[in-house]
């Protein structure tokens, strides 16, 4: 099978030296999808959210189980931020698939905030800017993709 991953992810990856697995599923539109077709849990399926205000752009990473709480994370960041659109994210991912966009904000240049609840799990997954694939890391390394991001409990149960 051919990789389709997004170029700049594959540049981040490795500048960061940032070992990886490359796990080709069916096709799916969205990480919980991916995350059932891919045969992980969806708890260790880092899925990323593309947030705006006045401020910019900010990309809230989260289990794919789970659904940002706006209110809970505006408080936590002191920001008015909402769902940035469909147009936005394409001009910003320009190299991802609508709806599988990596939760790897600093390599587009864009500041992330991480839900706490990634921090417990061993292994990451997350997308890798098409429908058909998940990079999968160590918890170690995704935490070191994500170091200048910002941690906070703004998640809720998708389910």
């Amino acid at each position: 099978m051919t990789v389709s991953m997004a170029p700049t992810v594959e540049k981040y990856l490795k500048e960061q030296h940032i070992p990886y697995d490359v796990l080709p599923h069916a096709r799916t539109f969205s990480s919980i999808r991916s995350a059932t077709a891919a045969h992980v849990s969806p708890h260790r399926v880092a899925k990323a959210v593309l947030l705006e205000d006045e401020e910019g752009y900010m990309m809230a990473v989260l289990p794919a189980d789970r659904h940002v709480h706006l209110g809970t994370l505006r408080r936590e960041l002191g920001r008015r931020l909402g769902l940035a659109t469909e147009q936005e994210i394409a001009s910003l991912f320009r190299d991802c698939d609508l709806g599988a966009i990596p939760p790897l904000g600093e390599a587009y240049g864009v500041d992330v905030v991480v839900d706490d609840e990634l921090g417990n799990e061993s292994d990451i997954y997350f997308e890798a800017g098409d429908h058909e694939e998940l990079i999968h890391v160590r918890r170690e390394d995704f935490l070191r993709l994500l170091s200048h991001a910002r941690y906070a409990h703004f998640s809720t149960t998708a389910f």
